[in-house]
């Protein structure tokens, strides 16, 4: 039966708020359609199933506050001796009270506290944005890292001196007594195959003290992941990070560092005070899974070059270890300074495996381990060499910078995957050059210290690869895992969980890139909990660079707003956020 409407019998029939209110949805409908400014409607060029969404370009905007925002947070201030540099999984003293040992170094590995602390750090006193790089390797604000000890332990070495108001570093390390240039130089000479900056380019240093190796081997295009605990040697991370040079705190104790198999062309230890014949020789053990085949161990340490028993003794025992771990010997000598280094070179072909008399270290069983160094024990076992989905050995990357855009060795063979990564690189490669420097409010001149939170294949990373900046690209443990790829790409990475605090001191990052991370995140992980985090890691005037879906920057948009941050909105799906000086006055919580 039809039913005929008229206005008069809408009226009668009390339908009129219906009309009312499907007339106010149609005025806004308009009012958005003709207001719109992209020349393309959103769902054009933007899918949350997408990754790589083409970019319209529109001049960003300013978030404003929000007036009837009723979900602004309440900050506090840490508090406690370490609130300047608190890291929380570090620095959890209740957990590291009830250890019921240290043998290990247990005490300087990560124990996490629940709940997550939402604190927020303060800054010490006199605090200022830190010197711009190359100026920051030779010299830093002594107010930015007020830590006077390492000057006085270490005066007679030439780490670090106090002059003024810097912290200045000179270039000497205990087995750099004539200086770190002339010690790298000592190291390629001694075994010309190493060719600093084309052969090889990823290295770690261990025990890395305020990191001038690491730092003077930048001028050779290596770049080096400079590796200690936050002990004794007050800060040297800190030190390393505030001067521009990759870092990170960690520490060779009972668990994997948080590298993939076969990452590094080059480990180098100078006294870095690492038992390497402990506990059935697992620390050395453990070099042996992150080196690649044919790397390099550089060791510079007493037992190579003295003849006092003790020496001699861990000596005997490293040689034992390196023998049935099949490493060979490949240079060992003593500079003029009476300093004296060995040089070990990892296998490339299993065929010494098969040959060893002596059984003593077997070798791991094959396992599909996922993201297989995120709290895992260290083995006592040596790891296999590494095989492609057909089961041919992986091969070296080519030379550095060809390595940086070619096929890594260690991508799968599927189908489609080789095509994928080219992608991936072509397309960060347009969205850094097109939108990222050019239309974004971030003064990339400032920008030293960078973290991706989810790097993936390391494109954004390769794509910055000739501004005078380095990027620590974080795989996630709940994502594919890509770390291989970004090592064999000749960059560094780590992986790390979010919902977690990440081994880096507060104020050590210039800007954080993250790229769909919450939407990602957003069933593992509180958004507050990791803006937080983000908010310890940036220094003051730093920038942090969220891609994400438009739900989850209006999630996050207050909770950085309540930080006090200044925020820009690019294209409906790049937030820029601005910290500045700010600390809450009042309220504070325990740790």
């Amino acid at each position: 039966m039809a039913i005929a409407f008229t206005v008069p019998s809408l009226i009668k029939e009390r339908k009129y708020p219906f009309i009312v209110t499907l007339s106010v949805l149609l005025i806004c409908f308009s009012i958005l359609l003709f207001t719109n400014t992209t020349p393309y409607p959103l769902f054009l060029y933007y899918s949350l199933n997408s990754p790589h969404p083409s970019y319209p370009t529109t001049p960003s905007l300013p978030i404003l506050p929000s007036q009837n925002d009723t979900s602004v947070i309440r900050w506090t201030l840490c508090k406690g001796s370490v609130a300047f540099d608190y890291i929380p999984c570090l620095d959890n003293f209740k957990a590291i009270k009830a250890l019921k040992s240290r043998r290990h170094m247990e005490h300087r590995e990560r124990h996490c506290p629940d709940p997550t602390p939402r604190c927020l750090v303060p800054l010490p006193t006199g605090y200022r944005i830190p010197l711009p790089w190359p100026k920051s390797r030779d010299m830093i604000w002594y107010d930015n890292v007020p830590h006077p000890k390492l000057v006085e332990y270490k005066k007679d070495q030439n780490w670090v001196r106090k002059s003024g108001d810097y912290l200045v570093f000179p270039g000497g390390g205990t087995q750099f007594k004539e200086g770190v240039t002339s010690y790298i130089e000592f190291i390629e000479k001694t075994l010309p195959a190493i060719k600093w900056g084309s052969q090889v380019r990823v290295i770690l240093d261990v025990g890395c003290g305020v990191a001038s190796f690491g730092g003077y081997l930048l001028d050779r295009n290596v770049i080096t992941m400079s590796l200690a605990p936050k002990d004794e040697h007050e800060a040297q991370i800190q030190f390393a990070l505030e001067r521009g040079i990759p870092a990170t705190l960690s520490v060779i104790g009972t668990q994997r560092l948080t590298f993939p198999d076969n990452a590094y062309d080059l480990i180098h230890c100078a006294r870095c005070r690492v038992h390497w014949d402990a506990d059935g020789g697992k620390p050395l053990l453990e070099l042996n899974r992150i080196i690649r085949p044919g790397g390099f161990f550089v060791w510079s340490a007493t037992p190579v070059y003295r003849d006092d028993e003790r020496d001699q003794n861990i000596w005997k025992a490293v040689t034992a270890l390196t023998k049935s771990m099949c490493w060979k010997v490949v240079a060992k000598t003593v500079d003029s300074s009476g300093i004296g280094l060995v040089i070990y070179q990892k296998p490339v072909s299993p065929s010494c495996y098969e040959k060893r008399k002596e059984n003593n270290l077997p070798l791991c069983e094959q396992k599909d381990w996922k993201n297989s160094s995120w709290y895992v024990p260290l083995s006592s076992c040596v790891s296999l060499l590494p095989v492609d989905s057909m089961g041919n050995l992986i091969s070296w990357p080519l030379p550095w910078p060809e390595r940086l855009s070619s096929k890594p060795p260690s991508l799968t063979n599927e189908s489609g995957a080789e095509e994928m990564f080219y992608e991936d690189t072509k397309h960060w490669s347009a969205l850094v050059s097109d939108v990222y420097l050019k239309d974004l409010a971030i003064d990339w001149s400032s920008v030293r210290n960078v973290m991706d939170m989810n790097a993936r294949y390391g494109g954004f990373a390769a794509a910055l690869i000739d501004l005078p900046a380095w990027v620590m690209n974080v795989i996630p443990i709940n994502v594919p895992d890509t770390l291989s790829i970004i090592f064999d790409r000749g960059l560094i990475g780590i992986y790390h969980d979010w919902c977690e605090s990440f081994n880096t001191y507060p104020r050590t990052y210039d800007l954080v890139h993250s790229s769909f991370l919450f939407r990602d995140h957003s069933q593992r992980c509180d958004a507050v909990d990791v803006v937080v985090e983000m908010d310890r890691i940036l220094r003051p005037g730093g920038y942090v660079l969220i891609q994400d879906t438009m739900e989850m920057i209006k999630k996050l948009s207050p909770i950085l707003q309540s930080l006090n941050w200044s925020l820009t909105l690019y294209e409906d799906q790049f937030l820029v956020g601005k910290k500045g000086f700010w600390r809450p006055t009042v309220g504070e919580t325990k740790l």
